[in-house]
Formats: structure tokens, C-alpha cells, sequence
């Protein structure tokens, strides 16, 4: 275990791709292991301080696996982006778990992480012992997906981390007035790298690309059997108040479907809340403690 709190973790995808992964706790035992699901163009190090917190500041320490995606992170690049799709990164998920040898666990998702969780409820039900969603669910609302390629379009390209910093709270701020400046100085740390050229979004700018495609004058389509096969699963959702990807009436709809569901709202927060901050860890933990007694 390295001094910051985890050690790096390299395995090979099913197409051979080099692909890599944060554990935290290694060695804790008990419990659950969390897996940590990252958002479409964000890695591993979004899920450092709430890693932190799960495996090392709580009564019961679990341990905690934080992905990276291929072309995102410590990552190889894929040449093929047609592989960027949560089908394949679903799989990728499924591949480093075998090679860690998990066979079930808690899994926490936000924005395509949980979209992935989706997919892996088909794929490998019995492994999903619990769910956390962030700002996701079976349906996404045009808007928030429009926002989100919008600014990916026309992201900056700042030359030193002041400059980083003042560019997303430009472009996010209004979303997310409970930020602090440690928050937002935290934020650019974990999505993007330093580089001679300024501080760049660490991912595969193809990215971008795949969304290129997305006819966001139609109906995107939804997830509701999928949902639906996750009914049995304890499950939490937490909804930034000012998302524009997450509708109050698709959490409604959701806790219809899954009434054991359990709720929180991040106030001052858009897409996607911060999991480390205010109580958010706190609950989090609460919620896997309690499917533990189960």
C-alpha cells in the first residue's frame, strides 16, 4: 500500500488493452469490496477522498476498487473508438474483478458509471450486492447530455492551475454554489493532468466523438428494464438539486419501481454531486453498513 492511501492495479481487457485501477484497503477483509464506477470523461481520482474514507475512516474499513476506464486516467488509449461504449467498459469491469478474483460486491456508479451498473445487472447479476447511483438513473435528459458535449465542444485550454480552476467554475459554478475553493481546486486535480502545454482533461480527446452522433432533438432511449431487473437490489440514489441529466420525476418514477429505495438530495450541486463532500461520505457508508446487516 503506497503512502497515499492505494495501490495501482494494471490488467489486461478482454481485447488485451492495458487497463488500470486504484485499490484501496487491500487488505481489509470485511465486508463488502466497493467498486467505484467514474462518469464519462472522469477516472479513478474522482473517488480518492471518499476511497479514502471507506477503506480507512469508518468503524468497518472495506475495500475499494476505483476504475479507469480505457482511454481515460492510467489507461491505454483505445485506436478503435467504437469501444468507447458501456457495453465494452462493462466488460473491462467484469475482467479486472476476475483477475482480482471479486465475486460480489457493492458498487457505486456516477453519471455512465451507473449506466454501466445497468449493464452489468444483465451481464452478472448475483455480483451486484448493493448499488449507489449517482445523478443517474434509466433516463437521461437531453439537456444534461447536451451540456455536457457543449462543453466538452469548447473545453479551455488553461495554462496553469489558477487558470484551470477559474475555467470550470465558469463553466459549472452557477450548477454548484456548495463548492468551496478546496473543492474546485480538488475537481481539476482529478480530471485533468499537467502537462508542458497547460493542464489538459486526462482522457482520450476521440471521446468527445462518440457523442457527436446523438440526435438530441429525439427521445434518448431508456433503461427501464434494466431498472426493473435491479428491483432486489438495496439501492441509493443521490440526485444533485440542480442536475439537468436526472429529473425529479425519474427519481419519482424510480422509488415507484424500488420502493426499499433510499434517497438523498445534494443541495448546491448539479451534475454530478461531489461524494466527499459534506455528509455525503457519512451516509454513504450508513447505507453500506446497513446492506450489511441485512
Amino acid at each position: 500500500m503506497a503512502s497515499d492511501g492505494f495501490s495501482d492495479f494494471f490488467y489486461a481487457a478482454p481485447d488485451g488493452l492495458k487497463l488500470h485501477a486504484r485499490i484501496y484497503g487491500e487488505a481489509n477483509a470485511g465486508g463488502l469490496p466497493v467498486v467505484c464506477l467514474p462518469g464519462l470523461t472522469r477516472n479513478a481520482r474522482d473517488f480518492h477522498e471518499l476511497a479514502l474514507h471507506l477503506s480507512s475512516k469508518v468503524e468497518r474499513p472495506r475495500k475499494v476498487i476505483a476504475c479507469d476506464y480505457r482511454g481515460r486516467g492510467q489507461s491505454d488509449h483505445d485506436p478503435d473508438i467504437g469501444h468507447y461504449n458501456v457495453g465494452v467498459e462493462a466488460g473491462d469491469v467484469l475482467a479486472g474483478l476476475s483477475t482480482l478474483g471479486i465475486e460480489e460486491a457493492a458498487f457505486i456508479g456516477t453519471s455512465r458509471g451507473g449506466l454501466i451498473i445497468h449493464v452489468l445487472g444483465a451481464l452478472k447479476p448475483a455480483m451486484l450486492k448493493a448499488i449507489v447511483l449517482n445523478d443517474i438513473g434509466p433516463v437521461i435528459e437531453a439537456e444534461g447530455l447536451a451540456h455536457i458535449r457543449s462543453y466538452l465542444d469548447r473545453a479551455p485550454k488553461p495554462k496553469t492551475f489558477a487558470e484551470a480552476v477559474d475555467a470550470q467554475r465558469r463553466v459549472h459554478g452557477a450548477d454548484f454554489p456548495a463548492l468551496t475553493d478546496a473543492d474546485w481546486a480538488r475537481m481539476v486535480r482529478a480530471i485533468c493532468r499537467e502537462t508542458e502545454a497547460g493542464w489538459v482533461p486526462d482522457f482520450d480527446p476521440a471521446l468527445v466523438d462518440t457523442l457527436a452522433g446523438i440526435d438530441l432533438s429525439k427521445p434518448l432511449p431508456d433503461l427501464w428494464p434494466q431498472f426493473d431487473a435491479l428491483a432486489a437490489i438495496p439501492l441509493l440514489a443521490i440526485r444533485g438539486a440542480n442536475s439537468k441529466l436526472l429529473s425529479t420525476a425519474t427519481l419519482q418514477e424510480m422509488q415507484e419501481r424500488h420502493p426499499g429505495m433510499d434517497q438523498i438530495t445534494a443541495e448546491g450541486q448539479g451534475h454530478a454531486p461531489f461524494l466527499e463532500t459534506g455528509d455525503l461520505p457519512g451516509k454513504i457508508a450508513a447505507f453500506l453498513d446497513r446492506v450489511r446487516a441485512l
